[in-house]
């Protein structure tokens, strides 16, 4: 796959980029080796100070950058915007909390001294040059939920981005300079997929994070495992969402609307799988299939875009398949279908769609929809719901609609997901742990958990 600015609402190729040869992978690895050695004892003081400067001129620089991230990915640009402020807050979270969150731990005075200890301390300490390989659906949120809490805790980042969004990555290395930063405390690799496994065999590298695909995740853990490297991965998701008796339905439906299609319906924790009681499936289908039918797909870069192109014509190509798949395997189509696209638009768009009448021999059953598809499961009573929900590979978030708090109870104890939320939308935020589980991916990002992910956790034990 080339690296290129290709504009999604038209097809326009606007720029394209040369791969990093050898002597420049080289130079920047050395770079970020040396830079660590460094970095790593520096203060949090100082840390913090550099992350809310880049914060700033991340603010400052909103317009611009969500422009760039709508030109290259096709993202709605109000979406782009709230990116940009999403990343912001939580580089300003991590600035705040970091020192707090990696404060040294000391063990129960019964414990020490039953080690023949005189103190035990629980140190966190940086484990060195941290390889990201992020993906393009959000192309700043993804690099910055890795960045912040990586550089707060005295680590160094190589970032390897998506090959559509090569600005953004580029954009990302130029903010933390401008912010202060040394040259090799965060590096952009602009290098082709196949680049990836060489650059993880390097001994100066110590550990990765992956966002993406999950044939990208098993390659990036294979090669850690064989180079016993600590990696962290969040892939693919099909998210549950079920609504019960008791919910609250023109909110639920409402909500429905917005978490399958938010980022065209490109993102791994978007609700895809709409699991309803049988008691309120009816009136559910008819309200979601009204709100879907109601979304304005256009031109992203207009404020009143609720849907914009999907990022590559491979991926409209993708959802097609999914959906003619299913389609003769009797699925039936409440809403949208790629024979309704817009011929007027030029870009690669793909209609809301609505599926019902699901069965497990469909494709899109245990794949990824990823684009403004969902599907339509009618459940006889809870247990169903629960079988229905977990019967996939994946477990990254779910959603549940329920006033009844011995639902709740059930579900929480019963999805096989790393975040379950109640009568809301699944949302990342940095205060909270965000990762999956089953073929979602290992580890977690964000909060407290996120930052000693890539921490040596090192116990200093001193005797009389």
């Amino acid at each position: 796959m080339p690296i290129a600015t290709v504009n999604p609402a038209n097809g326009e190729t606007l720029k394209t980029y040369e791969a990093m040869g050898a002597e420049e992978i080289e130079r920047r690895l050395q770079l970020a080796e040396a830079t660590f050695r460094t970095y790593r004892t520096t203060g949090f003081v100082d840390r913090a100070r550099l992350l809310l400067q880049a914060a700033s001129l991340l603010e400052e620089d909103q317009q611009d950058v969500a422009r760039m991230m709508t030109t290259e990915m096709g993202k709605p640009i109000k979406q782009s915007r709230a990116e940009v402020a999403k990343c912001a807050k939580a580089m300003r979270w991590y600035a705040d909390r970091a020192q707090e969150l990696l404060a040294d731990e000391e063990p129960p005075d019964a414990d020490v001294k039953d080690s023949g200890a005189s103190r035990v301390r629980v140190r966190y300490r940086p484990l060195g040059p941290v390889l990201a390989v992020m993906p393009w659906n959000f192309p700043l949120w993804q690099v910055i939920r890795f960045a912040a809490p990586a550089l707060m805790a005295g680590n160094v980042g190589l970032l390897k981005h998506a090959s559509n969004v090569p600005q953004t990555a580029l954009y990302l290395e130029d903010l933390f300079h401008r912010a202060g930063y040394t040259e090799g405390c965060f590096q952009t690799l602009l290098i082709g997929s196949g680049q990836v496994d060489e650059i993880l065999r390097d001994e100066r590298v110590k550990a990765a994070t992956l966002t993406g695909s999950e044939p990208a995740g098993r390659a990036v853990a294979s090669t850690a495992g064989e180079m016993i490297k600590k990696t962290v991965l969040e892939l693919g998701g099909s998210d549950p969402y079920v609504v019960m008796p008791s919910a609250d339905l023109d909110r639920a439906a409402q909500v429905a609307v917005t978490a399958r299609v938010q980022n065209t319906g490109q993102s791994c924790i978007a609700a895809k799988r709409f699991i309803v009681h049988t008691d309120v499936y009816d009136a559910f289908a008819a309200r979601f299939v009204e709100g879907m039918k109601a979304l304005n797909v256009g031109d992203p870069m207009l404020d009143e875009t609720d849907v914009g192109p999907l990022s590559s014509e491979q991926g409209r190509t993708d959802l097609e398949e999914l959906v003619d798949d299913a389609k003769r395997a009797g699925a039936t189509v409440l809403c949208g279908g790629h024979e309704l696209r817009r011929p007027e638009l030029p870009g690669w768009y793909y209609p809301p769609t609505v599926l019902a009448d699901i069965t497990r021999a469909m494709r899109i059953h245990r794949e990824e929809a990823f684009g403004p598809v969902a599907t339509l499961y009618r459940a006889a009573d809870l247990d169903e719901a629960v079988l229905i929900a977990n019967d996939s590979p994946f477990g990254l978030s779910s959603n549940v609609w329920t006033r009844d708090e011995a639902d709740v109870d059930r579900f929480v104890r019963d999805l096989e997901a790393g975040s379950v939320y109640v009568n809301g939308m699944t949302a990342s935020h940095p205060a909270f742990p965000f990762g999956g589980v089953k073929r979602s991916g290992y580890g977690r990002e964000l909060s407290g958990h996120g930052i000693r992910e890539f921490c040596n956790i090192t116990t200093v034990w001193q005797g009389a």
